[in-house]
């Protein structure tokens, strides 16, 4: 031991000596700094790849620590630069992210032909994943991320929140009074859903995109390349990428992709589905085309004990309750057939508990309220019906298997594809 670490060690000792000597105890700084104080040696590390739209949002949540940001778009980057503070880094190349050892979650909130192959290689690379909906583009994508994160001890997060938390659009209640109704078993069984402007829900029909688009300059700032990554290679134009890339079928579903994920998931819960998906889907839309997507009449799913989610894009169903079972019927704002049903709930138990915090799930391992299975099975709805409306045509599914039956066009579609450099 040279002189100077003696010297320390010896400041130490004196110091706990005359503390315990006068009966001083230690505060730690956290308390004495309040409730929303963290010492750095709990604070959790992020970073947001993709930071042009959603990603915004991504920058603050729940308080963790951000390190970086990543874009293909160099103006998305330094716009954001400038709101951060300054030992943030930017990144064009999310890869270098994955390479941080000190980076504990990443925060994906690219579009939706990104996620998957980002889930899996953020958890390849020992990252906890918050993941933008919808969690994938394909149902094959959905099952390999549910495994990655499997093997390598991941936790995830899917960026939809209705079945936990605030109130659920149309019907202004959360989706916890609707799960202690149906468990009740008061509406009887089984059950139909249906999710429309009637009853409360947008399908944002304008996510459609435009037929033979006329290539233009890829523009400096953006690194096209890497905007594509696994998507097919097409010529640039803008109306393809950033905000109006939900139009698209490389990329995204249009509105049923954008907000199906939203309106789905909550749906899954409180049937009880979250093991299983539909055995059934049918469809009533317009030809659509082979890139451009258009906009649909109808799409209805069937679960093996006869449940169905009917989504009713042109309200044809003017009367149309939310849920509708043989012994009653919730209507849009939470008013129904049910006498009293207000009073009737609050005699009925609440649902389990859920861990709400995505720091909480990453300090404790415990999985997070909507993680990568049952945000796969609510996206393999969505995702079912995507293939439906490509194909023009209903579809019968196994939802053991997780693959259309005796179909190996509709089969052709679990899975996107890949350019080669981006190929798993």
């Amino acid at each position: 031991m040279n002189l100077k670490e003696e010297m320390k060690n010896r400041r130490g000792f004196v110091k706990k000596s005359l503390i315990a000597a006068t009966g001083i105890s230690i505060i730690p700084r956290h308390v004495l700094g309040g409730p929303n104080f963290i010492p750095p040696s709990d604070q959790l590390t992020k970073a947001v790849i993709g930071v042009g739209g959603m990603g915004q949002g991504h920058l603050t949540y729940e308080g963790t620590k951000l390190l970086a940001i990543c874009d293909a778009d160099a103006k998305h980057l330094a716009d954001t630069l400038k709101k951060v503070s300054g030992d943030v880094k930017g990144y064009r190349d999310f890869r270098e992210v994955l390479d941080r050892p000190d980076i504990d979650i990443v925060h994906i909130a690219t579009p939706p032909h990104w996620h998957g192959l980002m889930s899996i290689m953020a958890a390849e690379a020992g990252k906890d994943v918050w993941c933008e909906k919808p969690m994938t583009r394909t149902i094959g994508e959905g099952k390999r991320v549910v495994e990655a994160m499997k093997v390598h001890g991941k936790m995830f997060r899917l960026n939809t929140w209705f079945r936990f938390k605030s109130n659920f659009y149309g019907m202004g209640t959360p989706v916890k009074k609707l799960k202690k109704v149906v468990d009740s078993g008061v509406l009887g069984w089984p059950l139909k859903v249906t999710i429309s402007g009637i009853t409360g829900f947008n399908w944002k029909f304008y996510w459609v995109g435009k037929e033979n688009l006329t290539p233009q300059p890829v523009p400096g700032h953006l690194d096209y390349n890497m905007w594509l990554g696994p998507a097919p290679e097409k010529p640039y134009n803008p109306h393809r990428v950033h905000s109006t890339f939900r139009g698209y079928w490389d990329y995204d579903g249009g509105g049923l992709g954008d907000m199906g994920q939203h309106y789905i998931d909550p749906v899954q819960y409180f049937l009880g589905k979250d093991h299983t998906s539909p055995v059934k889907v049918e469809v009533d839309a317009p030809q659509q085309h082979y890139d451009a997507i258009g906009t649909w009449r109808r799409i209805i799913y069937t679960y093996a004990d006869g449940c169905q989610i009917i989504l009713d894009g042109e309200n044809r169903d003017k009367n149309a309750a939310y849920i509708e079972g043989p012994d009653g019927k919730i209507f849009n704002g939470f008013k129904s057939t049910v006498p009293n049903i207000e009073g009737l709930i609050n005699t009925f138990p609440d649902p389990e508990e859920q861990i709400t915090s995505f720091s909480e799930t990453v300090k404790t391992r415990q999985k997070f309220a909507l993680n990568e299975e049952n945000g796969h099975r609510s996206a393999t709805i969505v995702n079912m019906g995507v293939v439906a409306l490509r194909l023009g045509r209903d579809l019968d599914f196994d939802p053991v298997k997780q693959e259309f039956v005796n179909d190996p066009e509709a089969n052709r579609l679990l899975d996107q594809p890949m350019r080669t450099s981006w190929a798993t």
